[in-house]
């Protein structure tokens, strides 16, 4: 009984989400990702979760492919509604990372505004 009572918050402290952007559903992209658009009279925002599994946590590694899934849906989805959009800055994308060291998942969940080509 003492060691589970010991075990629990070594556990509970392995184990770190990233804070979510946004409270919609999410559509599955591919097998590490999802995502959220919403729409906006300037755009849509758009949030991605990307999570995958790593022996040896590369967090770094794992914020890149989150960043390059978020790129890649917001020209895809501007392309689909048939529109064309700005670049989209990656210095206001903004990320947050989470690791459960049980599983060994490292996540990631992207959040950036991308808006509609003026002119």
């Amino acid at each position: 009984m003492r060691v589970s009572a010991l075990l629990l918050p070594l556990l509970l402290a392995a184990c770190a989400s990233p804070v979510s952007h946004t409270n919609a559903p999410m559509s599955t992209y591919d097998k590490d990702t999802e995502y959220s658009a919403e729409d906006r009279s300037d755009g849509f925002s758009l949030t991605v979760y990307y999570s995958r599994y790593q022996f040896i946590p590369e967090s770094d590694a794992v914020a890149t492919a989150c960043k390059s899934a978020l790129m890649a849906l917001g020209w895809e989805i501007a392309e689909r509604k048939g529109r064309k959009i700005e670049p989209i800055n990656e210095q206001r994308v903004r990320i947050s990372m989470g690791r459960n060291g049980v599983s060994g998942i490292t996540s990631c969940q992207a959040f950036a505004v991308v808006e509609w080509k003026r002119g």
